[in-house]
């Protein structure tokens, strides 16, 4: 199964949001997500039934309360996502161990994300220096990737198009990581079959993207994992773990134990903050 999930939120409630940004500020546009948030409460009926099998798999009862803080949550990070491109000094992302992760991160590193908190919004706020590649793959609205690049951010990002095929992503990849770059990766959503591998995620079998943990065993290369946990208002803490590959195993069997260390971390993570989960869609599907 390979799942392509178009990007939530809509070009008119992005644009609006961005608009009021730069007329009232960020206050206003917080309490302004509040009746957003309902309107999608009520008629994104397709989220609703996915978030209730989600909550299911951690054994919590999805009431009307906690679905509307979910859309509410997942709304603030998606303007965050915006607003911190306009103004990325206004946002605090709070790390920890610092010059242990910048000392990974310059060596040419695959920095893992996964759709969860402010993923998006951390782009804009780097660690270290060192050119930054996303690898992604999302059908983005129009509308939205046209707000994205009109916005004027001096960061120093590049993105790998997953639609440019298989050859070419591939040597972009080992370029960026030769050059001591650092590429990121989703790790719950692959592009397309090959990239799938399955394992127990809430005692259940999901499917994850395997080809960072491939390419780290192949190019020797070192694995971050960050995990961007909203607190408060343009507040985020960057949780990460840095995941080493066991080359005295055989490549399968080195991925597998990768891919579960960060399985973990990520479990203890969302049953600390379930309404942080952001793909919004039967992510059990066999």
């Amino acid at each position: 199964m390979s799942v392509k999930v178009k990007q939530r939120g809509s070009v008119w409630s992005i644009k609006l949001a961005v608009f009021i940004y730069k007329i009232f500020g960020y206050n206003f546009i917080y309490y302004l997500l509040y009746p957003i948030s309902f309107f999608y409460f009520i008629f994104a009926t397709n989220v609703k039934e996915s978030l209730k099998i989600y909550y299911e798999k951690q054994n919590i009862k999805m009431t009307s309360s906690i679905y509307f803080e979910h859309l509410r949550i997942f709304a603030i990070c998606m303007v965050d996502r915006f607003v911190s491109k306009l103004d990325s000094n206004s946002y605090i992302f709070e790390y920890s161990d610092v010059n242990k992760q910048k000392e990974v991160l310059s060596q040419g590193t695959i920095l893992l994300y996964s759709h969860f908190g402010g993923w998006a919004a951390s782009a804009n706020s780097p660690l270290v220096s060192s050119k930054i590649n996303i690898v992604m793959q999302e059908t983005l609205i129009t509308g939205i990737k046209d707000i994205e690049e009109n916005i004027d951010i001096d960061v120093n990002t590049n993105i790998i198009d997953i639609n440019n095929g298989t050859l070419s992503v591939a040597i972009e990849i080992a370029n960026a990581l030769i050059d001591e770059e650092i590429v990121v990766m989703m790790v719950d959503r692959s592009a397309n079959k090959k990239g799938e591998i399955s394992s127990l995620f809430f005692n259940d079998y999901a499917k994850f993207n395997k080809n960072p943990f491939q390419i780290a065993y192949k190019m020797n290369k070192p694995i971050m994992a960050y995990f961007i946990v909203y607190k408060d208002k343009r507040t985020y803490e960057v949780i990460h773990i840095h995941i080493k590959i066991d080359k005295n195993l055989n490549e399968k069997d080195a991925i597998m134990k990768a891919l579960n260390e960060y399985i973990l971390e990520y479990e203890k993570i969302i049953t600390k903050y379930p309404n942080q989960w952001f793909n919004f869609y039967n992510f059990w599907e066999k």
